[in-house]
């Protein structure tokens, strides 16, 4: 399968042919990248399948779902979505008999729900939006409208934040999230090749996706002895996917691939321009485009070292 990828990964070693750079290096641009603007899209890619699967089974807008989603998890970097896995701050009233968990909200003590994984907090979200009458109107919205649901969200008291629906609609537009009000299920998964829900059943591992490609987010701990049993890919092939080394000790957020990168970008993608702390090898990762290739179309930065503001030929 080709894959195209759009996502700012943690910067890695120089390989094939190229520079090495220094441990030291290595790291500093791992701690930018951690902190880079685009955990907010490494969020959408992530979870627009979830968001679409929503859409189809209870109408509610995709790029809605995703701009709450992003907003209310802070792009999945908050306490309660990376401890609880709920990412919409949905609280846990007396309706609710599953897990909860304790936390301040507004200087107050309060019990929020807490879920086996980011799919049921999804799940439930859609399920608290169908299931209460004060937010049946926004049903009987257009898909595409949404500007009509992020207003009505306000208007039904979902938020007390007057500004809620500004935020709401700034992220949808700055992220095109809107774009996947018109993609399905089938679309997603003709174009990857491989059943979402099947891969996390079989891998334990939340699947990672942009276009197709198929990667995974590393623990500590992991080696890609371990990754091959959980992903049912060879280890060799792991290596080479991701243009390292056998003994290269993964780290936590390193972004593993699972499939073959790209020899180039698409045609919306034709150059990169050099960001403070990245190498040859984080563009690679960051478009999935395999490191022979990004080195062969850019013999002068290879031999001269890049820089920033250096232009980059991805295709």
């Amino acid at each position: 399968m080709k894959f195209t990828h759009l996502l700012i990964t943690l910067a890695l070693f120089t390989l094939i042919g190229c520079s090495s750079h220094k441990k030291g290096a290595t790291t500093q641009a791992a701690k930018s990248y951690s902190q880079a603007r685009d955990d907010y899209e490494r969020y959408v890619l992530t979870y627009y399948p979830i968001a679409v699967e929503q859409m189809e089974k209870h109408n509610i807008p995709a790029s809605i779902t995703l701009a709450q989603g992003l907003l209310e998890s802070g792009a999945g970097k908050s306490k309660l979505s990376r401890t609880s896995n709920n990412h919409f701050g949905i609280k846990a009233d007396k309706s609710w008999n599953g897990k909860r968990t304790s936390a301040m909200d507004n200087g107050r003590l309060c019990y929020f729900r807490k879920y086996e994984n980011v799919r049921d907090s999804y799940e439930d979200h859609s399920k608290f939006l169908v299931n209460r009458r004060r937010y049946a109107f926004l049903f009987k919205l257009d898909n595409d409208d949404y500007k009509g649901w992020a207003k009505g969200l306000k208007k039904a008291g979902y938020a007390e934040d007057p500004a809620y629906p500004g935020k709401l609609i700034s992220l949808i537009e700055r992220y095109e999230l809107y774009r996947y009000d018109g993609y399905t299920m089938k679309k997603i998964k003709k174009s990857d090749g491989v059943a979402f829900e099947n891969y996390e059943k079989n891998s334990g591992r939340t699947i990672y996706r942009s276009n197709g490609l198929l990667y995974i987010i590393g623990n500590t701990g992991d080696t890609f002895k371990s990754l091959s049993k959980e992903v049912g890919v060879s280890r060799r092939k792991l290596v080479k996917y991701n243009d390292l080394y056998p003994d290269y000790i993964i780290k936590a957020g390193d972004i593993i691939y699972l499939e073959k990168k790209n020899n180039k970008t698409g045609k919306g993608h034709p150059t990169h321009i050099v960001q403070q702390g990245e190498s040859l090898h984080s563009i690679s990762q960051k478009y999935g485009v395999r490191m022979e290739k990004l080195c062969k179309r850019n013999a002068q930065a290879v031999e001269n070292g890049i820089k920033v503001g250096d232009i980059i030929k991805l295709r």
